[in-house]
């Protein structure tokens, strides 16, 4: 499949969730209104510290849950997402040798690093590092790569945001350190479905763990997945992202197929440190109790 062909694909996967939630043409945002209104909506029906969550059904494109998913939300590393997109998008080659530099350094909130400066890798591997274990310095080179610069990828990441009709996000950066990087739980879920069709997302945003040679004198090192559910039993995890500042509290968006049904899970502003899995956790069964039969409109 070509490039061409295959972004025609993909965009026509996403328009299915497109329509379902209010884009991009008047009948969608009929079905968005009423899926919104008459959703699984009552928080007390699952103890979540998340101030809000939202759980689609991707085959039938229904919200089977949701509580408090209008506002919008700094979404820290949730960013990534975005980023990888935008990377894959734009054709840049994966093998291509990347450095960290000085201009990689958060100076904003000071956050630790594996990466040192002056570290080399593939464009890959610094894609596997953002996504997997959340690294800013990778994303920042990422963005910093790109022709034009990062302000150019980040343009390019707002333009791609409202192609896909997130109409409430916004992106400063490529890492989500900044906290004017902003969603809704809405968009987030269009952003999961968006970066699910990239098969080499999916891929690395579940894996535990990876190994790349950027320590000193070329030492491997290794980094983990910053949600610890992709290598639980009992979880089939299709994509995943884990975000985290002051700002945003804690953060994770999944698409995981449970009773054999492929659902997107936007978890955003958890309390405590393990409170966001523990959440997925908690809807995960809340699904299984229910044995899928939650319909729209039930309470």
């Amino acid at each position: 499949m070509n490039h061409i062909t295959s972004r025609a694909f993909r965009l026509g996967t996403v328009f299915t969730l497109l329509c379902f939630m209010g884009l991009p043409t008047a009948q969608a945002a009929h079905h968005h209104r009423h899926h919104s209104a008459s959703a699984v909506s009552d928080p007390t029906r699952m103890a979540l510290t998340a101030s809000t969550a939202l759980v689609i059904d991707q085959t039938t494109q229904q919200v089977v849950y949701s509580k408090n998913p209008d506002p919008v939300h700094p979404i820290a590393s949730i960013t990534k997402l975005m980023t990888a997109v935008v990377v894959l998008e734009s054709g840049q080659d994966l093998q291509e040798q990347l450095t960290v530099t000085q201009e990689d350094v958060d100076t904003l909130r000071f956050s630790h690093s594996h990466l040192r400066v002056g570290a080399k890798a593939s464009r890959l591997d610094f894609l596997r590092m953002a996504l997997i274990a959340s690294e800013n310095r990778a994303a920042s080179a990422l963005g910093r790569s790109y022709p034009g610069g990062i302000q150019a990828f980040v343009a390019r990441m707002n333009e791609e945001a409202a192609k896909l009709g997130m109409k409430n996000t916004h992106f400063e950066d490529s890492s989500g350190l900044n906290s004017d990087n902003v969603s809704t739980a809405h968009d987030l879920a269009i952003l999961v479905s968006a970066a699910g069709t990239y098969p080499l997302i999916s891929e690395i945003t579940t894996t535990a763990s990876v190994e790349v040679p950027v320590g000193f004198r070329g030492r491997r090192i290794t980094f983990r997945n910053t949600n610890p559910l992709v290598a639980k039993a009992g979880w089939e995890i299709g994509l995943s992202k884990t975000g985290f500042i002051n700002e945003s509290g804690q953060c994770l968006v999944m698409q995981a197929t449970i009773n054999n049904h492929p659902m997107v899970i936007v978890l955003l502003d958890a309390h405590g440190h393990h409170a966001r899995f523990i959440d997925a956790t908690r809807v995960r069964k809340w699904l299984e109790a229910h044995n899928h039969q939650v319909t729209v409109g039930q309470l």
